[in-house]
């Protein structure tokens, strides 16, 4: 049992950020016009900068990562029935409701995902169903990686991978997407430019909201006959919002300020999971820890799970997502201070101590200390 705080630290998702106060004033000044009629200029130069960014033809605006990666799948997979691969821990086949097959009649075709986010080559060429197969069987038509790779931690795929599942569509006349929500984490974590990551997908989705923090939205970004595509798909699922340069004057500023951020993020992930590793007994896969997420192993306690280490956290001010039935998120953000990743090391402390009867004393540390 431990004393509530009124300090609150929240490492539930990099998606947590309130916009800054550069983002307020930007948005209170953006230049707007109906962007449906595709007339908003503020839309317009946050869509060619992006494009531009991944080293592509064209982009759009979507409120959502989801509905950019469904729209991005629709548009590849323009046949209901056909088949797209995609890893089994993937965020568009754990995290989007199944609208990929809900909504696009699209069939998921799951291959493994190894711990560093990769799935098999050999794996994925044996996942492809030709249309010159079995008649049982659905078409393949596209391959999706992930890139950070949540699920995995938050672990950058290679560029020479990439390249490789690349290689591997084209032999097979498949179409690439990369769900690259957290892109600009994997470009500045391999020092590798986002367009050289991206170089060898048709499609890829880049969130705004995630790891550059800003309040809403993301781009997918492709060849301008497949951005044309995907405008229709938009505006069927209910996505033409009109004047968006609100939104997107916040995007830009997250573009320009908070992409340098994010090594610090990284820098930060990594003292904290080096922090909690040394907690007797708590787990961190260190090495893992390549971007800003880090998983933590807790005991396998029946008596004392996830949900009540989060609750405890969370009395502590420290906000927390149960993953596992013994494992916890954490997500870093720009937000999160060098005093923050100090206390949440503490707090953990606090909620495994071996004597829990000594909490109160520490606490009072703690609040005093902080």
């Amino acid at each position: 049992m431990v004393t509530p705080t009124t300090r609150t630290v929240d490492l539930r998702s990099d998606t947590v950020t309130k916009p800054t106060e550069s983002m307020r004033i930007a948005m209170a000044n953006a230049e707007v016009d109906d962007d449906v009629l595709g007339n908003d200029p503020t839309a317009v130069r946050l869509e060619k900068e992006v494009a531009e960014i991944a080293g592509k033809e064209a982009a759009m605006f979507v409120p959502s990562g989801t509905m950019g990666n469904l729209i991005s799948v629709l548009v590849h997979c323009d046949e209901r029935g056909s088949e797209v691969i995609l890893g089994d821990d993937s965020h568009i086949h754990v995290y989007e409701n199944g609208g990929v097959s809900s909504l696009g009649g699209v069939h998921p075709r799951t291959v493994k995902n190894e711990e560093d986010g990769t799935m098999e080559i050999g794996s994925i060429e044996a996942a492809v169903r030709s249309p010159k197969g079995d008649l049982h069987y659905p078409i393949t038509k596209l391959i999706c990686l992930e890139t950070t790779q949540a699920n995995c931690g938050g672990r950058c795929l290679s560029v020479e991978y990439i390249d490789k599942v690349g290689e591997l569509a084209k032999k097979h006349g498949l179409k690439l997407h990369i769900d690259g929500a957290r892109i600009f984490n994997a470009s500045v974590a391999l020092g590798v430019p986002v367009k050289r990551i991206v170089q060898a997908a048709d499609s890829v989705s880049i969130c705004l909201s995630k790891g550059i923090g800003a309040p809403v939205g993301s781009v997918i970004v492709g060849s301008k006959k497949f951005i044309t595509k995907a405008r229709w798909l938009r505006k069927t699922l209910g996505g033409g919002m009109r004047q968006i340069g609100v939104l997107c004057a916040a995007a830009l500023v997250a573009l320009h300020e908070n992409v340098a951020k994010l090594e610090d993020d990284h820098k930060k992930a990594r003292i904290l999971a080096e922090g909690l590793n040394r907690i007797e007994r708590l787990r961190v896969n260190v090495t893992a820890v390549e971007t800003n997420i880090i998983y933590v192993d807790i005991p396998e306690d029946p008596k004392f799970g996830v949900e009540d280490a989060c609750k405890s956290l969370e009395d502590l001010g420290v906000l927390v997502i149960p993953q596992a039935t013994f494992k916890i998120r954490i997500v870093l953000h720009h937000q999160i201070s060098d005093s923050n990743v100090e206390y949440v090391i503490s707090c953990f402390e606090v909620v495994y101590m071996q004597h829990p009867l000594m909490c109160f004393d520490i606490l009072q540390f703690l609040c005093d200390d902080f």
